[in-house]
């Protein structure tokens, strides 16, 4: 699995959950000491296993032989499936968040985007480090970052028409490549490309940091802060910071998809497809917002 990305997968429970079991015994094959099943001790007559005595017809074995063999699904562990329900439940509910500040007073959007932005983060933290998922408080995340997210693109459609539905489409386009260039397996997370996501991703958070703390202050008086205060040959150097945030995001995905793989394939339990759709969630959130604010100040630049 894929360590050091996306912290809702790197979590104990769900990396414990992915571990793969310990592989059973074969067929036949009995522990020292123990006698395997229809084979008679020292000095004791074999007898066979009769379906007669456990009250069965011929046909009635014929038909549970015939049978197909329960699927993940059928002995409770985690499927693609599960994981793309309820990704996709997550994705609705932050739809209708956003379709709420979209609609409602300028004033009240407003208010609802800072509920959101607070609230979400708090979720945030609450569901990755909660012990099981919950899917009420995964999907009560969901729908308060859509009132973050829907007032965010309220006041950027507002400042530049049509930068939200561009933001939509590019964070599907993007998210559809990376899976597409996953399932393909010509992109990996390998140890060299995690180190550098690592420390790219700690430079990142830093200058966030000193960017946030600077406009807070009131150093700089740009609505995006030394991203647009500060050019290279010309070009904002937001350009060049949401391009390497957007490049993080994408690979954040492919680190996602890694653990997701990882817990189907090692038979995880069925209720952790909910942090699986939760890890996305949060993912597909940072995404967007990196474009959507890479289109503002490319915008903001003509």
């Amino acid at each position: 699995m894929a360590l050091g990305g996306n912290p809702v997968f790197n979590g104990k429970n769900f990396r414990g959950a992915t571990q793969a079991p310990p592989a059973p015994q074969a067929y036949g094959q009995n522990a020292y000491g123990q006698t395997q099943y229809g084979q008679a001790q020292y000095g004791q007559t074999q007898t066979g296993w009769n379906p007669a005595q456990q009250g069965m017809t011929q046909d009635q074995l014929q038909d549970m032989y015939n049978r197909p063999a329960a699927g993940p699904a059928d002995t409770g562990r985690m499927t693609y499936d599960d994981v793309i329900m309820k990704t996709a439940a997550c994705l609705g509910a932050v739809v209708v968040g956003a379709a709420v500040t979209l609609v409602v007073a300028p004033g009240l959007a407003n208010l609802l985007m800072i509920v959101g932005a607070l609230g979400g983060f708090a979720l945030a933290l609450v569901n990755t480090f909660k012990k099981q998922p919950s899917p009420a408080l995964i999907l009560a995340y969901a729908a308060l970052e859509g009132l973050f997210l829907g007032g965010l693109t309220r006041i950027l459609d507002g400042m530049f028409p049509g930068v939200g539905l561009q933001a939509v489409i590019g964070t599907l386009s993007v998210f559809a490549v990376t899976l597409l260039l996953f399932r393909s397996g010509k992109v990996r997370a390998t140890p060299k490309a995690m180190r550098f996501f690592m420390i790219a991703t700690i430079g990142y958070a830093v200058f966030a940091l000193i960017n946030m703390v600077m406009m807070w202050t009131g150093v700089v008086d740009s609505p995006f802060g030394l991203r647009t205060e500060v050019e290279i040959f010309g070009i904002p150097l937001g350009v060049f910071i949401g391009v390497l945030a957007i490049g993080l995001a994408a690979f954040s995905l492919i680190m996602d998809f890694t653990s997701i793989e990882a817990g189907v394939r090692s038979g995880a339990p069925q209720r952790f497809s909910w942090t699986a759709a939760f890890g996305l969630t949060v993912t597909l959130v940072w995404l967007y917002v990196e474009i959507i604010r890479l289109l503002a100040i490319l915008r903001g630049d003509e």
